[in-house]
């Protein structure tokens, strides 16, 4: 054989089982390795993959869609663009892997699927890096806020969080009022994100690059709340700013005004705010000149307006006139089943705005979530996660965590089944256990709606029915 033909050969020998050493190596370092065809069906998973993936044996997975195995996977794409994703970091059964995914390519390099391997199934060795990367999200939150114009909105309708009906109808007639420049009343219990709603409608108005001034009625001084909204003349009375003072319509000039809890308007104020929807006009206090504006209104209520004015304390003629378009805001229990994304969003936000590793949330802590009444809605959420995060050593929210801190009364059910003192259980067991009570808290929570108990704790619905059954749980089952 000539040397060249013999080099050849060892070359192709050399990379071949360059190929098969770096893919033993891997398969033995990491905590779990799974491939799929060009098609998106499972060909491989090894041992150490199955218990992470709920599975008893590998047969259990050959054959099926990826996405059944592993809800939300990102294989696909990579065998469909033969693009690999290097490094990601996946959410799997309320945990989160560092993975890698490739390409497999025949002899003639093309695709025909692809492989992904888990590098870590926590994060502690990455906590370094992944604290850094918080920091520089926070250093480039702050920037941005510095840079932004201090009357700017900062929430759009993507902020708003969930798809439940209720939710969705109200993103679908705020955003058709956006399109116009009508008088909005945003109606619903305090906390449900009237404010963000308002500023959402504004960013995707044609008044977006315009001020967004914010100002709640209720906390304004009586003496004062007309000068605040019309604004004052120089001198105008003892004590006034000689050079005069603007009011929120003229800041607001060409933007959106939001009024919140616009029901505590004085009555005598409730005459000149209706003369400017009407005529687009105001007279400061002290003048006798009129100025004129071109303000979108979008007032906010959590009082029923009507009875308001049956009993005579608020205007007839101002409800009707703010009442042009109402968008009514479900109350958060209402909408169980967006508690995941919701705590999701409020998480990302609460990491960013504090010294906090990126925070996590388990199943059975949602579970405990989803009991709750919530009378002060999304901005109660945000409160109780926030302290349960600040009370936690490790950034990773339970069960346990959220039940210390929930209002007392609020009947969230989360121990274990009781045994005498001194009883000691084999872990599987009391895994098996949790595991069991993890779901009945799910089915509760949900009340018995597989789908909703599934998306709660972060699994597809082929695997929540898979456990039901491993468990003799009926779909609709409680804790008693």
């Amino acid at each position: 054989m000539p040397a060249a033909t013999s080099s050849i050969s060892d070359s192709a020998y050399l990379r071949a089982r360059a190929m098969e050493t770096l893919f033993e190596r891997l398969e033995k370092l990491c905590e779990g390795a799974i491939a799929i065809d060009r098609g998106g069906r499972v060909v491989y998973v090894n041992e150490k993959y199955l218990a992470a993936l709920g599975l008893d044996h590998a047969s259990e997975a050959i054959g099926r869609s990826i996405e059944e195995v592993i809800p939300n996977s990102l294989m696909r794409k990579v065998a469909e663009t033969g693009e690999p994703i290097l490094l990601d970091i996946m959410e799997l059964g309320g945990e989160q892997l560092v993975v890698t995914r490739m390409p497999i390519e025949d002899e003639d390099g093309t695709v025909i699927g692809a492989i992904g391997f888990v590098l870590y199934d926590h994060l502690e060795s990455l906590k370094p890096l992944l604290a850094r990367v918080a920091q520089l999200e926070s250093d480039l939150r702050l920037a941005r806020r510095q840079l932004s114009n201090a009357r700017a909105a900062r929430f759009t309708f993507a902020d708003f969080v969930g798809t439940t009906p209720a939710i969705a109808r109200a993103k679908e007639i705020a955003s058709r009022a956006a399109r116009q420049s009508v008088t909005v009343l945003l109606t619903g219990e305090t906390g449900t994100g009237k404010e963000m709603l308002a500023q959402a409608i504004h960013n995707a108005s044609s008044r977006a690059d315009k001020p967004f001034v914010s100002v709640n009625v209720a906390a304004i001084p009586e003496t004062l709340i007309e000068s605040e909204f019309f604004g004052t003349a120089p001198g105008a009375y003892t004590g006034a700013d000689r050079r005069g003072r603007e009011g929120k319509f003229r800041i607001a000039d060409g933007g959106t005004l939001f009024l919140d809890e616009i029901g505590e308007m004085p009555l005598q104020l409730q005459a000149k705010l209706l003369r400017v929807l009407q005529e687009r006009e105001i007279e400061p206090l002290g003048s006798d000149k009129i100025t004129r504006v071109d303000v979108r209104v979008i007032a906010a209520t959590n009082v029923d307006l009507r009875k308001r004015v049956s009993d005579g304390a608020f205007r007839a003629d101002l409800y009707y006139r703010l009442n042009v378009l109402s968008v009514d805001l479900p109350p958060l229990r209402q909408c169980l089943d967006d508690l995941p994304d919701i705590c999701a969003r409020l998480l990302d936000d609460i990491s960013a705005s504090g010294d906090y590793v990126k925070a996590k949330i388990t199943p059975s802590a949602l579970a405990a979530l989803a009991r709750y009444d919530w009378p002060g809605n999304v901005r109660e959420l945000r409160n109780i996660l926030e302290r349960a995060l600040i009370l936690s050593d490790s950034g990773r929210l339970t069960g346990e965590d959220v039940a210390r801190i929930l209002p007392i009364g609020s009947e969230v059910r989360l121990a274990p089944p009781e045994r005498p003192t001194g009883t000691v259980v084999p872990y599987a067991e009391a895994e098996a256990e949790f595991e069991k009570h993890t779901l009945e808290q799910a089915l509760a929570a949900s009340n018995g709606q597989i789908t909703a108990a599934a998306r709660m704790l972060r699994i597809s619905r082929a695997t929540f029915y898979k456990k039901l059954a491993k468990f003799g749980l009926a779909a609709g089952s409680a804790p008693v």
